[in-house]
Parts: structure tokens; sequence; C-alpha cells
């Protein structure tokens, strides 16, 4: 068991806790707005706790939780009662619970993380949406068991034990990915699954599969493209306030489609923010300025200075429930700040890459029609495709560490190794686990962060659904990357935003640790009090540092990688 034991630096960021559930031998919980038997429940201190917990008609079930329902349509009609229209979105899952019980999880259309109790069978649910757009996490063992929305709130509840398999995962992709957390007493409960006590009963009531039905196969590009515009307008007026709203705005084709799509429909005011890091450094200013010109939107921009950057790092990741080495945190963060002075509500291009074919697929495409230029399983050059550390985790990791984790399975294998066509194999596993255990949980958090609400459209499960009855050949053809997406918007935007290849957002770390942060970074990653030093090998990261060691140049990204992480063990290290 691998517990850490060096003594923290601490950064004092308070975070109010989301709502939690605690089974089985719960002493009186302070705070709780529910408490019988062997049941208590907490709100979050964040939002009212009308927003977060309901009580059935019955008053049989119990239910609390994170919940928005980008459509009440269906589920309204069903429930087909005139006193549900006025109800709030975990009012009405009440009421609906009462009728389906655990089915009535795959009719809500939304973004939620939930529990409910029935008070009457002694029995506890926890359930989580399609896509897992909320976060939900719960101690797999003891007399009694914790859920909440985040980990910050289970941290009473666990030890400092490192889960080892979790670091590993970490240092191949930046994020955590399946259902383990970094601490080893911790569990991240999968996207639409479910799962209830007593006992230890989990079961997917979704599933992301392809579906290339024969009447699809033989349609056009343009049929398809029809049919995804549809979709995107239901989901796009779905996700709009009924206020002025913000959408980010990178000048990408994803964001830009989102961004027409809200100007189009939306009664009220459309606020565009986009970000530079100054002089010298890229920027997509001249696309996404042109967007919001082209869309008439009231358009923001924010300048990040390096400095900026780093001195904001602990604040995002104090947010964060597990780390994330996107250099991005940072600038969602304060792109929500600016976000909060105008709007409630924020909305982002995220899921054109995982749901239409973006272009990191394309080096893993070619790779299969022509083969590897030297003998590669499929699960190493998934691994590789992220570009972190994964070649470089025999040196990285301590040589004790390594022969633990080097051979225990991946998460990824099921799905590469499934009969799905390959870029389909590739969208999936982009869709549930970059999507849910990176993207969409830096957009929940990090907006919350900032006082706003997050939300993605593209991930709208609608908008996945669809994507995977879609022929790959209409995803990523050739060198053209999403073209049914394009076609689905080519009558919104400019010619210039759908004929630019996608560039991604250029986050200059490889300069920051050059001009700023080398010395900062030295006294973080090569001390010998590190949170990182009982596990990695800093003789390497010092290689890295004086930019050796690695012919691909990938330093800024490691190093990124290597000090979030140092920095998210020292805020939520336990003192002992």
């Amino acid at each position: 068991m691998f517990r850490f034991s060096r003594s923290p630096i601490r950064y004092p960021l308070p975070v109010a806790p989301t709502w939690r559930v605690g089974w089985g031998q719960v002493a009186p919980l302070n705070g709780a707005t529910w408490q019988e038997g062997p049941l208590a429940i907490a709100v979050g201190a964040d939002r009212p706790v009308e927003s977060q917990f309901a009580i059935s008609p019955s008053r049989r079930y119990v239910v609390v939780g994170d919940i928005w329902l980008s459509d009440r349509r269906s589920l309204l009609s069903e429930l087909a009662s005139e006193s549900s229209l006025q109800l709030s979105d975990v009012q009405l899952v009440a009421s609906a619970w009462e009728r389906w019980q655990t089915t009535v999880l795959a009719k809500l259309i939304g973004c939620f993380s939930l529990a409910v109790w029935d008070r009457e069978r002694q029995v506890l649910w926890l359930g989580r949406d399609p896509v897992g757009a909320k976060t939900l996490y719960y101690t797999p063992q003891g007399a009694t068991r914790w859920a909440a929305g985040d980990l910050r709130s289970l941290a009473p509840y666990r030890s400092n034990a490192l889960d080892p398999i979790a670091l590993r995962d970490y240092l191949c992709c930046a994020f955590v990915p399946g259902d383990r957390t970094l601490w080893q007493d911790l569990r991240e409960l999968r996207p639409g699954t479910w799962l209830s006590w007593p006992g230890y009963d989990c079961q997917a009531y979704w599933h992301l599969e392809e579906r290339l039905e024969a009447e699809g196969q033989e349609q056009s590009l343009e049929w398809h493209g029809e049919r995804l515009r549809s979709h995107l307008e239901q989901v796009v007026q779905d996700s709009l306030p009924a206020a002025p709203v913000g959408v980010f705005l990178s000048g990408g084709l994803d964001s830009s489609a989102i961004a027409a799509l809200a100007a189009k429909f939306h009664a009220h005011s459309v606020h565009t923010y986009s970000i530079h890091f100054g002089d010298p450094y890229p920027n997509e200013l001249e696309f996404s300025s042109l967007v919001a010109q082209h869309c008439g939107t009231q358009h923001h921009i924010l300048e990040i200075p390096l400095h900026q950057m780093w001195d904001q790092l602990p604040e995002a990741m104090v947010w964060l429930d597990d780390p994330i080495g996107d250099p991005l945190t940072v600038p969602n963060l304060l792109l929500g700040k600016l976000a909060q002075q105008q709007v409630a509500v924020v909305l982002n291009g995220e899921g054109g890459d995982p749901c239409f074919g973006g272009p990191k697929n394309q080096p893993m495409l070619i790779n299969q029609l022509y083969g590897p230029l030297s003998p590669q399983d499929p699960l190493q050059a998934y691994l590789l495709a992220f570009r972190k550390c994964a070649a470089d985790l025999p040196q990285l990791l301590k040589p004790e560490l390594w022969g633990l984790v080097q051979h225990e399975p991946s998460c990824f294998s099921e799905d590469l190794d499934s009969s799905a066509s390959y870029l389909n194999r590739l969208m999936a596993l982009n869709i549930k686990f970059k999507g849910a255990d990176q993207i969409l949980t830096k957009v929940s958090n990090l907006t919350r962060a900032a006082g706003v609400e997050g939300r993605s459209p593209l991930f709208d499960p609608r908008i996945v659904e669809l994507s995977m009855t879609i022929p790959p050949q209409y995803k990523l053809s050739g060198v053209e990357e999403k073209a049914v997406l394009k076609q689905a918007v080519a009558d919104l935007l400019p010619e210039a935003i759908l004929k630019r290849p996608k560039s991604g957002m250029m986050v200059p770390v490889q300069a920051g640790f050059q001009r700023e942060w080398k010395q900062a970074a030295r006294e973080l990653l090569l001390s010998r009090r590190a949170a990182i030093a009982p596990y990695l090998n800093q003789a390497l990261i010092q290689q890295w540092l004086n930019y050796q060691g690695d012919p691909w140049r990938r330093y800024g990204v490691k190093l990124w990688l290597l000090v979030s992480l140092e920095i998210w063990l020292q805020v939520n290290l336990k003192q002992r």
C-alpha cells in the first residue's frame, strides 16, 4: 500500500462541499438535511436546498443530487400530471421515481448525479447521467458507506493511500480514467450506471454502442447533416436559459457552431469569450472575432499572462476532483470568472472531436490502415496517442512501483477490442473516458468555481447517441475532419471557419517553463518533501527541466502534467 509521508504545503482555499449521503452505521451528522435509521443526507452549501433535495408525493422516496434536465418535456408528457409542471428538476425526479423506480434513469435527459432512499425497503440507490456530465464518488467498503457529488466531500472518510494504477493512468493520459480515483479507498460511479446498497448491485442502464443501421448506411452526407442539424437546434435551444447566455469561443468549428446556433435562437443577448496569452504567442483571435462579428455577439477577449497561469494553478487544482494535467484548466477557470460578470450560464463546444472525428484519431487510423512502423499493440498505440508520459513510465516510476503496475489491465482494453468499426471504437473511448473523466468534469468543476453553470450541448446524450449512427466515412474522411458536422452548420458560419484545419488551443507551456516557471518548478518537483518524491524518479524530471532526454521535445506538456499532480496532491493531502 502506498501512502504519502511528506508534509504537504497548504493552499487554504475554501471550497463548499456538494451533496453527500452516509449509509450504514451513521452517527448523527452535523448539518444533516435528513437523517433516519441507517441514512443521513446533507445538501451542498452553494445552492438552495429545494434545488437539491425532494421527497416524493407519497413520502416513500427521498432524493438528493445535482440535477439539470435539458429536456423536461418527454418526462412531463409521460407523467401526464399538470401539477408536475411547477416542480423543480429534483422534485420532478422524485415524482417520476415513485412511478418507475430505477427505470426512470433511462428517461432522464440532461446532467445528473443523485441518490434515492427508499424508506419502505431501506434501500439506497446512486445514479449518474449517461455521458458523465456530473460526477458521483463513493466509498466501496466499510460498515458505513459514503457517497457524494465530489471527492472533496468524502475527504473525512478516506486515507492518504494512493492508488498506484490510477497514478500510472494519470501519467499516460493527464487524467484518471475509469472507476478508479487517485485515492485507493474511493471509487467513481461510471456514467450510465446505478448502484444500490445494501449489497453491491451495480448495473448499467445505458450503453454507448455503434448502431449503423442499413438505412443510414445508404444515405448521403447531406442526409446525415440535415439530421444532425435538427438535433443540434433542439439541444442548443434546450440549453439556453431565460436570460443572457455566454459561449466559450475559440474560433474552431465546434465552439463556433454552438455560438452561431445560440445567436440564431436566443431571445436574449449572447456573450462570447476568447483568450490569448499575449505577444509573441500564437492565438486564434482572428477566427473567434470573425465568428463573433458574423453572429452579432457581444465579444470579450481575455489576455492571460504566463505568470498568471502559474499563480492560478493551485486554485484550479483545489476545485478538481482528480488531478487534470490539461494546460487549459487555468484558462477555463479565468474565462469562467470573466463570464460571471455578465451571465449565469455559459455554453461550450466540447464534444465535437470525440463525437465526430477529431484529428487526434488520425495517427491511429493511419497506423491501422497501413501498419505500424514498428510492432505495437492497440493499447500501447492508444496510450501513446495522448502524447504524455506513457513511453516514459519504466524510467519515470520508481522500480518497485513500475513492477507493481506494469502488467495491470487497462480500462481501455474492452472498447479497443470491441467489434465496432475502428473509428467508432476510438470515438467511444474518447466519449466514455476522456469526455467523462477529463473534459466534462473540468467544465463542471471549474465553471462552478467561477460561479457560473457550464453546459456542453455537443455532449448531450441525444447528440452522442446520434453520432454512433453516422457512418465513419462521414466523420473523418481522409484528411477532412468532422465532415458531417461541417455539413450540418455550413450555412451558419463563414467559409474561413469551415475550411480551417483543427489546431487546438495553443497554450504556451513549453515557453512558460523556459522563460518564467523553471525555477519554481524545480523547487516544487525536485524537493525531497515533494508529494511525488516517493513514487517518481526525480532525476528524470530534472533532465526534463534541463530540456534533455526527450527526443520529441514534449517537456512543457509533461512538466505541466507533473506540476498539476504535485499541487493537486498538496492541496488534497490530509494532515496527520
